[in-house]
C-alpha cells in the first residue's frame, strides 16, 4: 500500500479576467490557502474477495462516494488514458462518467458537486485505470468564489495521482515534503487543465497554472512568464458570498462578444494593454515611499480601468459593487477578482495605509455580511522564504 499527501494554492487575479479567454493578457498569483488531498493505492484484491472500489471523501461536507472497480469497468470499458498523455475527455465519455455520477444520489442542495466528481473520476480511471483506491480531499478555499478552488481541487488530486503513477518516478521511502521538476508540473499541469474543462468547459487554463508553478505569473494563450514584484503588495480579498456559476458567466461574455464582435473585441484589447502595463509596474524599481506610492497609485488606477471593463462584459453583481462602494469611502481602490457575478473583490492596501483604516473598513465589509481575507505582505514579492518553509511556489508531496 503507498499513500501520499498534494496540496496546491488557490489564486487571484489581478488583471484580465474573461478577457484572457479571448486571447489577452492577464496577471495572476498564487494565495496562501490551500486545496490538500491525500491519495491511498491499494493492492489488487485475491480474486475471492472481490475486486475493491475507488473512493472519493470530500471531509469538508462529510461526503463520501465509491464506485467498485467491476461497476467502472462495466461502464467505462477497458481502455484508459496513458498517463503520461494527458488527453481531454471525449463528449461520451463525459456522459458516462456523469451516470456513474448521478449513482451517487448526491443531495440536491449540493447537486454543484457533480462536475467536481465527475472530474475527480475522470482524472483517477485515466490515470489508474480501476485499481482500488482512496482520495481524502480538504480545503481551505472558500468554494465558488473566484479564488481558484476548482483549479486547486484539479491540480492537488492530479499531482497526487501521477506521484504513484508510472508517469512520475518518486521516492516513496521519503517522509519529507518535495517538489516535481518543471516537466513533471507541466504533466501535473496539462492533466490539470483537462479536469477544468470537464467542471468549466472552456477555461482559459490560467487558474491551474498558477496554481500549479505558483508565484506571480503573465499570461497569455497558454504561455506563462514569471514576474517577481520589487516591492510587497497589499491585497485585500473579500468574498461576498454570493455563489455563481463560472461556465454561465464564461458562456455569457462569449455571447456578448457574438452581439458586439467590435465593441468587445476593443474591451478586450484595452484589458490586454492594462494587464501588460501592470505587469511592467509590479516589477518596475521601487527603493523609497515616493517611488512605491507613485508605482501604488498607477497600479490602482489600473485596478479601477479593469473593474470598468469588467462591467461592459456584464460580470458585476450588486454585492460586488457595494464592495466597490465601501472601498471608493476610504479612497481604494478595488475589482472583482475571478468569474465575478459575486464571489470575491481585490482591493489594493497602500504600503503607508494604516492597520487603523484597514480594521475600519474590514469592520464595515464584516457588518455587510462579507467575509475578509488578507493577501500576505510576500505576494509575488522576490524576498521570499524558501519555497519549502512557504509552500506556495510548487506542489509539494509528502510520504505518510
Amino acid at each position: 500500500m503507498a499513500e501520499v499527501r498534494a496540496r496546491a494554492p488557490g489564486k487571484i487575479i489581478i488583471s484580465g479576467e474573461h478577457a484572457v479567454v479571448h486571447g489577452s493578457t492577464a496577471v495572476a498569483a498564487a494565495i496562501d490557502l490551500y486545496t490538500h488531498v491525500s491519495f491511498r493505492l491499494d493492492p489488487p484484491l485475491p480474486p475471492e474477495n472481490g475486486d475493491g472500489s475507488v473512493e472519493l471523501e470530500l471531509k469538508d461536507m462529510a461526503l463520501v462516494f465509491s464506485w467498485s472497480s467491476s461497476r467502472l469497468k462495466e461502464v467505462l470499458g477497458d481502455g484508459f488514458a496513458d498517463p503520461s498523455t494527458p488527453v481531454s475527455c471525449s463528449p461520451g465519455r463525459i456522459k458516462l462518467i456523469a451516470a456513474l455520477v448521478e449513482e451517487q444520489n448526491i443531495p440536491e442542495a449540493k447537486i454543484w458537486l457533480s462536475s467536481g466528481v465527475s472530474c475527480f473520476l475522470y482524472l483517477y480511471t485515466s490515470i489508474h485505470g480501476y485499481k482500488r483506491g482512496k482520495v481524502v480531499v480538504t480545503s481551505d478555499l472558500p468554494l465558488g468564489s473566484g479564488l481558484g478552488s476548482s483549479a486547486s481541487f484539479c491540480v492537488s488530486v492530479a499531482g497526487a495521482l501521477l506521484a504513484l503513477s508510472d508517469a512520475i518516478s518518486v521516492d516513496t521511502s521519503q517522509t519529507e515534503w518535495f517538489k516535481f521538476s518543471k516537466n513533471e508540473l507541466e504533466l501535473v499541469n496539462r492533466w490539470a487543465f483537462e479536469g477544468e474543462k470537464i467542471i468549466h468547459g472552456k477555461p482559459s487554463g490560467i487558474d491551474n497554472t498558477v496554481s500549479t508553478f505558483g508565484g506571480m505569473i503573465q499570461f497569455r494563450s497558454g504561455e506563462l512568464t514569471h514576474i517577481k514584484s520589487s516591492a510587497p503588495l497589499r491585497m485585500l480579498i473579500t468574498n461576498t458570498k454570493v455563489g455563481r456559476n463560472t461556465k454561465a458567466l464564461v458562456a455569457g461574455v462569449s455571447e456578448r462578444a457574438s452581439r458586439h464582435p467590435d465593441a468587445m473585441a476593443s474591451v478586450f484589447a484595452a484589458v490586454d494593454f492594462i494587464s501588460k502595463e501592470l505587469s511592467a509596474i509590479i516589477q518596475s524599481p521601487a527603493q523609497d515611499d515616493i517611488s512605491i506610492t507613485a508605482r501604488e497609485e498607477k497600479i490602482e488606477e489600473l485596478m479601477e480601468m479593469n473593474q470598468g471593463l469588467l462591467q461592459c462584459m456584464g460580470v458585476s453583481h450588486a454585492a460586488i459593487e457595494t464592495v466597490l462602494r465601501t472601498m471608493l469611502k476610504y479612497k481604494l481602490a478595488s475589482k472583482l477578482t475571478g468569474a465575478g457575478g459575486g464571489g470575491c473583490v481585490l482591493t489594493l492596501l497602500p504600503t503607508l495605509l494604516s492597520c487603523t483604516i484597514v480594521d475600519k473598513v474590514i469592520a464595515e465589509l464584516d457588518s455587510c455580511g462579507f467575509q475578509c481575507l488578507k493577501a500576505e505582505d510576500w505576494l509575488g514579492y522576490h524576498n521570499l522564504p524558501s519555497n519549502k518553509e512557504l509552500g506556495t511556489n510548487h506542489n509539494y508531496f509528502d510520504e505518510l
